[in-house]
């Protein structure tokens, strides 16, 4: 059994972190979050301690360590994405592997020190990239690798994932704490696209707004039109008449690859892989952070170009 410490507890990912490590039959000893809306731990591990304030966090570390010779085997990150950089040093540095949320860290420079300090420490730094474990996602993979190597693949990306106002309000609608649209909801499929169809040769932006963006991404194999959007508004009529208030599509060559389902335990599958040494560490992880950190700091250049069909319409809503 594994003995797991878990920050950012209160988050909307957290539940799955906590669902992961016991189906993996390890233990939650030790938890920390500033918000004390947590009584979901009571589901899955009630007798792991809780604290609110970072330093009664830190020094219950210690106290573990010298007064019960227990030291974390895992700290799982689950909290706002400016803080994973700092989150995963502290797990380094007090022993322990670090197993982040995506995006591991908001800019491609933190991932050479992140590298640099994992070497040091001797522990890892793991990230969790479920896409990768999709299903119809390894089997797309599985299908391009064995197709001819320099076909070219036209693909349409389409993620509308509608959130109200508190949105803009929260550390997410700030650009400097989650990284912008791009890689708050998008750093994911970006990894999933390079994973399959390889590196990026260009990485245009054609919007860039607070709630929507768009652009063109071309890969070894594939070239990418893609949209993103937080506004209810671009959602499809037959998907706001049935009360969704998100629609993901991913178009290759005019035939929709359906990922909707399968994502149940991908969390947990992601765990047993990172227990078992074989995990996504983090070099893996640097394509996609290049690519929204490169999209966050571009100039829009509009509607020029091979745009995605919904931007078009960007401008009028």
């Amino acid at each position: 059994m594994k003995n797991f410490g878990l920050l950012g507890i209160a988050g909307f990912v957290a539940p799955r972190h906590l669902q992961a490590i016991k189906d993996t039959n390890n233990s939650l000893i030790v938890a920390l979050d500033k918000y004390d809306s947590v009584g979901i731990i009571d589901s899955y591990f009630p007798n792991a301690d809780f604290f609110v304030e970072f330093e009664r966090f830190d020094r219950h570390l210690e106290k573990l360590k010298y007064e019960k010779n227990l030291i974390l085997d895992y700290i799982s990150v689950c909290t706002p994405n400016y803080l994973h950089d700092s989150h995963i040093r502290f797990a380094l540095r007090h022993g322990a592997d670090a197993i982040c949320e995506k995006p591991i860290v908001l800019n491609p420079w933190n991932v050479d020190k992140l590298a640099h300090m994992e070497n040091e420490s001797g522990n890892r730094i793991w990230n969790i990239l479920q896409l990768r474990l999709h299903p119809s996602i390894i089997a797309l993979r599985k299908k391009i690798q064995e197709g001819p190597a320099d076909k070219v693949y036209d693909i349409d990306l389409t993620y509308l994932t509608s959130r109200g106002n508190w949105y803009f309000s929260s550390w997410k609608g700030d650009d400097s704490k989650s990284g912008g649209i791009a890689t708050n909801i998008g750093v994911h499929f970006f990894d999933m696209l390079t994973w399959i169809f390889g590196p990026v040769k260009d990485n245009i932006v054609h919007v860039h707004e607070k709630d929507r963006a768009a652009g063109f991404l071309e890969l070894n194999q594939a070239k990418v039109r893609w949209f993103l959007s937080l506004n209810e508004a671009f959602l499809p009529e037959d998907i706001k008449a049935l009360g969704q208030r998100t629609y993901r599509s991913l178009r290759i060559a005019g035939e929709e690859l359906n990922f909707s389902k399968g994502f149940t335990n991908l969390h947990t599958a992601s765990y047993e892989d990172i227990i078992s040494g074989n995990g996504f560490g983090i070099e893996e992880t640097r394509q996609a952070i290049e690519v929204v950190h490169d999209i966050r700091n571009a100039k829009p250049i509009g509607l020029k170009g091979d745009y995605h069909p919904i931007a078009k319409n960007s401008k009028d809503i």
